[in-house]
């Protein structure tokens, strides 16, 4: 007997209409984490170190939400490169693709080394404040979240938002935000740390936004 031969289309794998979800994961756990951390760290550079003792359990809480919403933060892109389709440009998506990796590797290696701070300070804390590796490592973690990180997050937009007035694939109001966001990302470097905050607010509402467009799909096929 001849097997049934099914068409290529048939095949491929289709992206779930629910992944959108991933997105606003993204976001929830990443804002989750910065509010803990910011909560917890007082801003002044200069200030006593009784935060790494009081607020350790805080900022351990919110350093083991990163890796999650990482990985969250892949899928979100994967669903944008899923909705692009056929349309996408492979110099947009390059930047696109790229900027949102590095994005991601800087929050990781920013978490790591806040994480290996609370663990030196557990184990050699006067050792940790006298040899000037406090003053450093919390300097390099502010520096790579607060400017290398967030002007990532901003080309990232940029990228995307140029995607999306060549394709449509967002609508204009949206595409209006994501220029006037990533714009405030790039000048503010530094004027206010909450500022971090508005990248995931912004991959929260290009999330709902697809996922009310599948949705809306799901109900027009049925």
């Amino acid at each position: 007997m001849s097997k049934e031969v099914r068409p290529l289309n048939d095949l491929r794998l289709k992206t779930p209409r629910a992944a959108a979800v991933a997105g606003i994961l993204f976001a929830v756990l990443h804002i989750t984490a910065n509010v803990l951390i910011r909560l917890s760290i007082p801003s002044d550079p200069a200030a006593d170190d009784f935060w790494l003792e009081e607020q350790a359990k805080t900022i351990a809480l919110g350093l083991s939400l990163v890796p999650i919403a990482g990985i969250a933060f892949l899928w979100f892109i994967g669903v944008v490169r899923d909705r692009m389709g056929e349309l996408e440009d492979r110099f947009f998506s390059s930047i696109f693709f790229g900027s949102g990796l590095l994005y991601m590797a800087m929050i990781f290696v920013s978490a790591a080394l806040a994480g290996g701070l609370l663990t030196s300070y557990t184990l050699e804390p006067d050792l940790l404040i006298t040899s000037g590796v406090y003053t450093y490592s919390r300097e390099v973690i502010f520096t790579i979240t607060n400017v290398y990180a967030i002007r990532m997050a901003g080309v990232f937009m940029i990228s995307l938002g140029t995607i999306a007035v060549r394709t449509r694939i967002m609508p204009r109001w949206l595409t209006f935000l994501t220029y006037s966001v990533a714009l405030v990302l790039l000048v503010s470097i530094g004027l206010n740390y909450w500022v971090t905050l508005l990248f995931p607010a912004w991959v929260l509402v290009v999330s709902l936004y697809i996922l009310i467009l599948n949705l809306r799909k799901k109900d027009a096929e049925a």
